[in-house]
């Protein structure tokens, strides 16, 4: 419902390889954590973003998508909802070119600022799902 397939396998294949994983910590029991592994196993940077600023699977973290040094591709958020639209906009302001709200994160008003500011957008998915589903690279 908030993203079709060419939206998800764009995001996938064509955003770019750097992702920023908001809500990632070095809690092995975390969705987070098993998703990120996955996105490194398919060649994505995995950028942790957590106030912890702890590193995560070799990279190191920081507290906020504004003190990342570097461009961000794509920004996947592991937040609960009610924080999830302030994420998003916060990578607009970054520079981001996608936002993607992992599985039971919806925020529709977010959904809707963030593709009126021209991000790819996909919502209550999660990419450790769509790879092997899509295939990482066309």
């Amino acid at each position: 419902m908030y993203a079709d397939d060419e939206t998800v396998r764009r995001i996938l294949q064509d955003t770019g390889d750097t992702w920023a994983v908001v809500g990632l910590s070095d809690n092995r029991s975390r969705a987070a954590y098993g998703v990120a592994e996955v996105l490194q196993r398919f060649g994505k940077r995995v950028v942790p973003v957590h106030p912890k600023a702890e590193p995560v699977h070799g990279e190191q973290g920081y507290a906020s998508l504004a003190d990342i040094p570097f461009p961000v591709d794509v920004v996947d958020v592991f937040v609960n909802s009610d924080l999830a639209g302030g994420v998003a906009d916060e990578a607009v302001a970054a520079g981001a070119e996608a936002v993607w709200f992992q599985l039971g994160v919806i925020d529709e008003q977010a959904y809707e600022r963030t593709r009126a500011a021209g991000l790819a957008m996909v919502m209550d998915r999660c990419p450790a799902i769509e790879i092997p589903r899509l295939g990482p690279r066309g």
